[in-house]
Order: C-alpha cells, then structure tokens, then sequence
C-alpha cells in the first residue's frame, strides 16, 4: 500500500478571490489536515442530519478546510482554523453549520447558515458575510488597509451611526450584509454591527477608519 502523501503546509487560495485575497491566503495562510466528512455521513444521518446539509459541510471542507488565518481585526480574531464540522438547528429552525473554534472563550460561534452565508451566532443568528469567501476578503483587506494607511481610527457604540459614508462606495467583494466596508477617495471603512446584531448589545458596535491611502492602499489587487 502506497502511503498517503503529507499535507503541504503552504494553502493554495481557492478560484474566485481578488488578487489580494489569494495573495493574503498564499502568503499569510498555513494549511494543515483537514477532518474528512465522508466517515461521519452514515452517523450524521442517522442523527437526522439531511443529506443535503452534510453536502453542505463537505462543500465547505473541500474549499476552506483546514486553513488558517492571521487574526481578525475584531470578533476576537474569528476561527483559530477553518473547520466545518455537524449542523446545528432543525428544517423548522434552519440549518446552521459550525466552522471553526473560537481563539478565546466567546458568547458565540462562527457559523455558515442555510444560504452559505458566513457570520456568528449567539442571542440570535447574524450573517455577516453573504459567503466565507467574503469574509476572507475582508481579511485580506483588513491587513492590507492597516499595512498602508497613515492613520487608523476606532469607533464604538452609537458614534458609529455618525460616520458620514456621503461620497463612499460599499466595497463589493466583502459580499458584505451585516458587517460592511466602504471605500472613497483616501479612505476605507470596515463597520462591524454583527455583535450588535448577535448579541442584542448595541454597545458593541465598531467602526475602523483607515486614512490617507493612495490608488493601491485602496485597492491592493
């Protein structure tokens, strides 16, 4: 029996990402071995798991897991690693898929919901990213944001609301829905309403402002 080749730890970034992205995912990524769902298939069904939703979960391994990521700006870092693992909820409730531990102790998960979006649950479900691919957008763009501006400045709680985002853009490749970034002449806006959303705690609302970016520290590929 021939033995199974190891795992490279170098991540090959999926179709479909801005160069920046796969730039972010190839550079800044590690991969390692990912958990193979097909075992689980049998078990999960009979657990009244539907088929369609372990189709799910091996979509999102095939594409995401096992990879790690540098830390989120916010929501304490997100997933320490890209993990899917069984569906949570019921055909009443909708289905949601867990996909990756937290870094510390948090008051939620990190879940795909039944429309493969991307975001968090807690008091309540908060999509907030239409896809995982947009949330490693906004990864990307995070770091590149902070790597090129010449200032950066937080916002909380009900200052958020005040931002003046006349003029601004929304920045479509984050596929944002509840977190949203906005992009102008010389500057960037990550708004991250999704523990506000989660958690029923308005408090927790933040905004980053990132200023005085040239073309490419508004863009970056």
């Amino acid at each position: 029996m021939t033995a199974a080749l190891p795992v490279s730890p170098i991540p090959v970034a999926p179709a479909g990402l801005t160069r920046r992205a796969r730039r972010f995912v190839e550079v800044e990524g590690i991969r390692i071995p990912r958990q193979g769902i097909g075992r689980h298939r049998d078990a999960w069904i009979r657990h009244g798991i539907p088929a369609a939703e372990i189709d799910r979960v091996a979509a999102f391994q095939d594409r995401w897991g096992g990879l790690a990521l540098p830390p989120a700006p916010f929501y304490e870092g997100g997933p320490r690693i890209l993990d899917a693992d069984i569906p949570e909820g019921s055909a009443a409730e909708s289905w949601l898929i867990p996909v990756g531990d937290c870094r510390v102790s948090m008051a939620y998960g990190f879940m795909i919901g039944p429309g493969d979006e991307f975001g968090i649950h807690g008091s309540r479900w908060a999509p907030l990213h239409a896809s995982t691919d947009g949330w490693v957008e906004s990864l990307a763009l995070a770091a590149h944001a902070r790597r090129w501006a010449k200032t950066i400045t937080r916002t909380t709680g009900k200052a958020v609301d005040s931002l003046d985002l006349d003029g601004y853009e929304q920045v479509p490749e984050v596929q944002g829905l509840t977190d949203t970034w906005w992009r102008d002449k010389d500057s960037l806006i990550a708004v991250y309403r999704g523990e506000a959303v989660g958690l029923d705690a308005p408090q927790c609302l933040e905004a980053h402002v990132y200023g005085g970016l040239d073309e490419w520290g508004l863009h970056g590929g």
